[in-house]
């Protein structure tokens, strides 16, 4: 990668480090709160991008993974009588196991089967839960440990783990696409005969994925559970989650890294401008999401970022591969000529 676009993103990640350490002594609760909600959700984006954009697996059902992550925090926090960030990472590692389960079966099928798979698996579970006296039932879970929360800093805490995760999750996702890994992974996404063919092990690195996918979404569920000091199965298990997963990913661009950080900025800021200062009902701002949606799909089918990408020639976060030039017409690579690590 050439140094000027290797320092761009190293004065990008300061620059943003800095933001979100300070921010909270600037911004009041509110704000703090919304920056909050789509740094949680960019990251349960990236992780749906993981899994559909380079993996080439379109989940419907990646709601399940944050109910797990969720609940896992809620019955942990109260069983141990520890304040709920101490147990933090059994989150993830709850959504990771179930992901790891079952995906020996839901990888017998594929494309469209796998996504209804999905989504019925999380139905199920869905329905259990609702059923289930011991996790609450329809009536749900209160934190039981949250009065041993300081609730005069919770909301800047809530930012800075949703901030550090949100990077966190970029720079590794990053890292892996442009390993040799991420690779296999992409070549898997666009043929997996082919890829396959040349020693790729299709069935493994779409594992990989599907766990780390589920993983992030786990703990990214429960941040956003945390916040609420409360999860019902209802909230938990809300196909919605997938819905607007999908439509950050695709409105911004599917298979790369910026195209959901678009598409939360597009997502959060029309639903406040139409709920704020237009004062319109919560559901018209899904009506014009439907629209957005429709308009990009037919004028852009790749999403927001790579038409402005292609046009503007901006490569920050890329990860595309190029075949290997002629030995004789071997010239000075451009930014997206990356090699796997």
């Amino acid at each position: 990668m050439p140094m000027p676009t290797r320092t761009i993103l190293l004065a990008s990640a300061v620059v943003l480090i800095a933001v979100i350490a300070g921010a909270p002594f600037v911004l009041n609760e509110g704000f703090l709160r919304l920056a909050t909600e789509c740094l949680l959700l960019l990251t349960m984006a990236q992780m749906w991008n993981l899994l559909a954009g380079y993996a080439g697996l379109v989940s419907l059902g990646h709601q399940v993974f944050i109910a797990f992550g969720a609940y896992a925090l809620f019955l942990m926090s109260d069983w141990l009588g520890v304040t709920p960030i101490w147990v933090l990472p059994v989150a993830p590692l709850a959504a990771a196991a179930v992901a790891a389960i079952i995906a020996f079966p839901l990888f017998r099928l594929r494309d469209a089967y796998f996504s209804i798979a999905m989504w019925v698996f999380a139905e199920i579970i869905g329905a259990f839960t609702m059923k289930s006296q011991a996790v609450g039932g329809t009536s749900g879970l209160p934190l039981a440990t949250s009065k041993l929360i300081d609730f005069d800093w919770f909301e800047p805490t809530m930012f800075w783990l949703a901030g550090g995760l949100t990077l966190l999750t970029i720079a590794a996702l990053y890292k892996l696409m442009t390993s040799s890994f991420g690779l296999g992974l992409m070549s898997v996404r666009d043929n997996d005969l082919a890829a396959m063919s040349v020693g790729v092990d299709v069935r493994h690195n779409r594992f990989v994925a599907f766990v780390l996918s589920a993983a992030g979404c786990g703990l990214a569920g429960a941040l956003s559970f945390m916040g609420n000091l409360y999860i019902a199965p209802l909230a938990a298990f809300d196909v919605n989650w997938s819905v607007y997963m999908m439509f950050i990913v695709i409105i911004g661009g599917i298979g790369t890294l910026e195209g959901p950080i678009l598409g939360v900025i597009i997502f959060f800021g029309l639903r406040e401008l139409m709920t704020g200062p237009l004062g319109l009902s919560g559901g018209w701002y899904l009506v014009g999401l439907g629209i957005i949606a429709v308009v990009v799909m037919m004028v852009a089918p790749r999403g927001i970022w790579p038409a402005l990408r292609d046009r503007l020639g901006m490569r920050l976060l890329d990860v595309h591969r190029t075949s290997p030039r002629p030995a004789g017409a071997a010239i000075e690579p451009g930014p997206s000529e990356q090699v796997a690590g």
